[in-house]
């Protein structure tokens, strides 16, 4: 009799151990495998939308009709007409979009920093209303998207004109999560990004600085 309540003991604790890993694989396979795919596949559609509407917008302008900036979350329907069309993504505005071709990432730019627009895509940290492809610095960060670049690699930035200008790299180094520096540097005119993305023990930032290559 005793030996079979350990059985039944040990029949249960096995049960329950099949279960927690059953469990735990269906935790990495969704989190590592079909969230970066709906996400990936949710970005692609707002970046198609964004597209459109950059179109639509630039067919109103040479119609001869003025074109402005819009607040309204719904991006369309308005009552004036005469609006531009904005993108939203995961509920934040779409300043443009990212590629980077080494790495094959394509994501939204988002207009703010919040822990769910970085667990969406990337975002503008600095400055306060920016404006992409304009001279300048531009910081955006995103969560471990930039750790495998190096010096003359390619960015591309879309702003939301149409214009889509190529950065190349010239600078990558790590520095501290307070150190905002290179936030304001004296880009003598140059049109720059710079890319902000945490170290793989998130103890630092790496930090990658790019330029639009005068022709």
């Amino acid at each position: 009799m005793r030996m079979s309540k350990y059985g039944n003991a040990l029949t249960i604790l096995l049960v329950i151990l099949i279960v927690a890993v059953i469990i735990g694989v269906g935790f990495l396979i969704y989190n590592y495998i079909i969230k970066p795919k709906i996400n990936s596949d949710n970005a692609m559609e707002a970046i198609a939308e964004f597209d459109r509407n950059i179109e639509e917008n630039n067919e109103e302008q040479v119609e001869g009709t003025p074109v402005t900036d819009d607040n309204n979350i719904s991006g369309i329907g308005n009552q004036n007409d005469n609006v531009k069309k904005k993108t939203y993504y995961k509920g934040f505005v779409m300043l443009g979009y990212i590629t980077i071709p080494k790495t094959n990432v394509k994501q939204p730019i988002l207009d703010t920093v919040t822990p769910d627009s970085l667990n969406t895509a990337v975002a503008v940290l600095y400055p306060s209303n920016p404006q992409l492809n304009q001279p300048g610095n531009v910081v955006i960060i995103g969560h471990n998207y930039s750790d495998k670049l190096s010096v003359g690699d390619k960015i591309l930035i879309k702003d939301n004109s149409g214009q889509e200008l190529t950065y190349t790299i010239y600078q990558k180094f790590q520095t501290s999560e307070q150190d905002t520096s290179f936030y304001t540097r004296d880009t003598k005119g140059a049109i720059e990004i710079t890319l902000s993305t945490c170290t793989d023990d998130s103890k630092e930032r790496i930090i990658i600085l790019a330029r639009v290559e005068e022709n």
